[in-house]
């Protein structure tokens, strides 16, 4: 798959992503997305389709606690599923901007 990214593997083009072009981002920063990854990934597409906004961390935590699950809007589950930066990870795997508050 040959897809225009930026230097740190965000899509340049976001109406390029569908479910296949998430598959194939996680893969390359080895995630292989189960019912859980794709719960947050769908979760975070309809926060950004409703503010425009890639969330940073704290944030994700809300939407996943509001949208998701009490017990799986935390850092820890988060970091299980989007090692190293789940803000960041997620956000990639679901075609959107990089979070600007995020380091």
């Amino acid at each position: 798959m040959h897809l225009q990214t930026d230097k740190d593997g965000y899509l340049k083009n976001l109406n390029d992503w569908n479910p296949e072009v998430a598959k194939w981002l996680a893969s390359s920063v080895d995630v292989t997305l189960e019912t859980e990854h794709w719960e947050v990934i769908n979760a975070l597409r309809v926060f950004y389709a409703d503010t425009g906004v890639s969330p940073a961390m704290r944030i994700l935590v809300k939407i996943v606690k509001k949208n998701i699950s009490e017990n799986k809007g935390n850092s820890i589950h988060l970091l299980t599923l989007f090692p190293g930066s789940p803000a960041k990870l997620a956000a990639k795997i679901a075609g959107l901007p990089r979070p600007t508050n995020c380091l």
